[in-house]
């Protein structure tokens, strides 16, 4: 579960590869000052590129994208639109605000420990423990302690006598939980105005006798309207960043 670094360390092999392309050592084992194993940069390489087939996971699982793309679907069923925006244009939204809210958290991995590992002042293990801090309070900050707790209990662990000392394999399932409740919730505000909508449009449409007209067709064009008019999109986008206030 150290995939943060990992994942952040891949920026290394395009540096050690132009270094000396022509010339890979083998795989070796070293003995660092300290008495601590260290892995040939080759090694590192192709551990880091494996690494990067979880890099879906990680940006689902371990940042803002779960909360951001699943209020941005509620949203648009709200609307009773099927597919506008398209997946496509809500997955590029979602993963773009997930950089911008994530932004801080970046920039404390990147100075404690990807620029220290580059500059060689610190060994792989140090540079992935140094990493896992901003990320972990970030997790952190969003995860309820009830949810912390059930997989703690699940976990069946006693020896833990912090949040902060919760391991990755605890604290992922348990912030990912926490994500999906918050999105819920915030989904839920959403849908409220839009159903008042479709109530009042089919209590119009039952009125006048004509029942076999469907009343999301009539619904549509005034959902749309309100959503323009109260600048929706700013609206939602602006309670989303917000909501990660601690970040």
């Amino acid at each position: 579960m150290r995939l943060a670094v990992a994942l952040l360390l891949a920026l290394l092999a395009p540096v050690a590869l132009a270094a000396d392309p022509l010339s890979i050592p083998a795989i070796t084992l070293g003995t660092g000052a300290n008495g601590q194993q260290e892995y040939s940069v080759s090694l590192q390489i192709l551990l880091i590129m494996t690494a990067l087939s979880f890099i879906p996971a990680f940006v689902m699982l371990m940042t803002s994208f779960t909360r951001i793309i699943i209020v941005f679907s509620i949203l648009r069923q709200a609307l009773g639109l099927q597919q506008t925006p398209s997946n496509q244009i809500l997955t590029g939204m979602a993963l773009f605000l997930t950089l911008f809210i994530m932004a801080p958290v970046f920039d404390k991995v990147n100075r404690d420990a990807l620029q220290p590992y580059l500059a060689e002042k610190l060994t792989a293990q140090d540079a992935i423990l140094k990493a896992e801090g901003p990320i972990k309070d970030f997790m952190l900050a969003q995860t309820r302690t009830s949810d912390l707790e059930l997989f703690m209990r699940l976990s069946k662990r006693t020896d833990i006598p912090t949040p902060d000392a919760a391991p990755l394999t605890i604290l992922v399932p348990a912030f990912v939980t926490s994500e999906l409740k918050t999105a819920f919730q915030i989904g839920f505000m959403i849908f409220i105005p839009f159903l008042i909508i479709d109530l009042m449009v089919a209590s119009v449409l039952m009125a006048m006798g004509m029942m076999m007209l469907s009343p999301l067709i009539i619904s549509l064009p005034f959902k749309i309207m309100l959503f323009v008019l109260v600048d929706g999109w700013a609206l939602i986008i602006g309670t989303l960043a917000s909501s990660f206030g601690g970040v």
